[in-house]
């Protein structure tokens, strides 16, 4: 498959000032060479140059498009084979006119992933930084782009590499103890095994520790904004958006189902769902939506129950304070610039005084506050990137775990003076789990699935 020259737009689909067209492969310059009409032919140009001309149908001698054409030549580009980038008028017609032309040479469409795959595969990048591309282009928050390109440039690769060399150190001196029995002193092999899986063990677990951080800033925090009809709920998602997204009228019941809108706060992502307020209620449209309320309430990261502080408590609002409990979530005491009515004494016997914000969505009061208890509940009030390595990935968090417990396996064998031809096992399992995470044992299957989230130009 290395073999063949892949070509796929790299620019969204749509009118645009320009839009990139990336043709990789051993006869990419070619290829392009064929159907570019210019003062300088591509196969003589220098890399990292760019050249002005016009594509144009071969068969016809017709002028397809004006274009400015990179060439970049291997081992110098993302894939590391030979690559040619042609910018284009941005525009549908215009660019599936270039690609028809690219298409009929000896060149064929990029499966998604594709190009990114062949910077895997070519040893440009390891299997962690591939991922990473996907998390830099999806990033909601710029703490979120800037951990995804850290990850890019090899952070955590760097990690795991070191905590793989030491596990390789110590197989190194469990086979040579295999090998030469007689020349070993069983007791202390034992505890260089157990100091060496401490030390692999205690960088693990310092990665770990950012896991929770690291997969919030990267999928955001699911968070249900859920409360009794005409508290606000619907006021205060427009608020955290900027925008008005959700209809508000002071009519009991307009909001029948769940409206989501990604926000941004201080830096979190944060993936509102505007929940139809909880009541009885003998309207069939309006009861499916009272349910898809209480569904959303139990998938959410974060519950935000709006109350109205002008109003006493009601018995739905304690009932459903009880079904929370000891869930993420934050009290707002809304309408605050009305005469209050709410006994707040009530909510300090479910919630702490700092998850119990006073807001008036109407004047904006209190949404500073909000933000801070978000910030405080989910990242102890400030997020560090600067020399951090946080892990986001679900699949990176599975297997840091999976080598922890096979080094605490080695431990304890080698704490009970088990042969170390069998502790070498559980060694080896966590060297294979950690490798796994940078791609160096990862299976094809694994590495078609990844792949398969691209884009089709990445």
């Amino acid at each position: 498959m290395l073999s063949d020259t892949i070509a796929a737009i790299s620019t969204a689909v749509g009118e645009a000032g320009i839009a990139v067209i990336r043709v990789s492969g051993p006869a990419s310059i070619a290829e392009v060479d064929n159907i570019f009409r210019s003062k300088t032919k591509l196969t003589e140009a220098e890399s990292h140059t760019v050249h002005y001309g016009h594509i144009v149908d071969p068969e016809h001698g017709e002028r397809v498009e004006e274009v400015l054409v990179t060439v970049m030549r291997a081992p110098r580009s993302f894939t590391t084979e030979d690559v040619v980038e042609i910018s284009t008028h941005g525009g549908v017609i215009s660019v599936k006119r270039v690609m028809d032309l690219l298409l009929q040479q000896d060149i064929r469409l990029a499966e998604p992933g594709e190009f990114t795959k062949r910077a895997f595969l070519n040893g440009r990048i390891d299997l962690s930084q591939a991922e990473a591309v996907i998390d830099l282009i999806r990033s909601k928050s710029d703490r979120a782009f800037s951990v995804a390109l850290k990850q890019v440039e090899g952070q955590l690769s760097d990690q795991i590499q070191k905590l793989r060399h030491t596990l390789v150190e110590t197989l190194a001196h469990i086979e040579v103890n295999i090998d030469y029995p007689e020349h070993d002193v069983e007791s202390l092999t034992a505890e260089f095994i157990k100091e060496k899986s401490t030390e692999v063990m205690r960088g693990i677990t310092k990665l770990l520790k950012t896991a929770e951080q690291g997969k919030i800033l990267r999928e955001g925090i699911t968070t249900a904004i859920v409360g009794r009809p005409n508290v606000g709920k619907s006021s205060l998602l427009n608020a955290l958006a900027h925008t008005n997204r959700a209809i508000v009228t002071d009519i009991p019941g307009t909001t029948r189902d769940v409206i989501e809108e990604f926000v941004t706060i201080n830096n979190i992502p944060l993936k509102l769902l505007d929940t139809a307020g909880i009541r009885e209620t003998m309207d069939v449209v309006e009861r499916i939506g009272v349910e898809r309320s209480k569904h959303a309430v139990t998938e959410a990261d974060l519950i935000l129950l709006v109350l109205n502080g002008s109003e006493p408590l009601h018995e739905d609002e304690l009932e459903l304070m009880e079904q929370i409990r000891g869930r993420q979530s934050i009290v707002i005491m809304n309408k605050m610039d009305l005469p209050q009515q709410l006994d707040k004494d009530v909510l300090l016997r479910y919630y702490p005084e700092d998850l119990i914000v006073p807001m008036s969505v109407k004047t904006q009061e209190g949404v500073d506050a909000l933000e801070a208890a978000i910030s405080q509940l989910f990242f102890s009030g400030s997020i560090e990137t600067a020399d951090l390595t946080y892990v986001s990935n679900v699949r990176h968090i599975a297997l840091l775990k999976k080598a922890y417990k096979s080094l605490q396996d080695a431990y304890d064998a080698a704490e009970q003076l088990i042969p170390i031809d069998m502790i070498q096992i559980d060694v080896r399992l966590a060297w294979e789990q950690l490798g796994e995470i940078i791609g160096d044992t990862a299976s094809e299957s694994l590495l078609d699935q990844i792949f398969s989230q691209f884009c089709l130009g990445k």
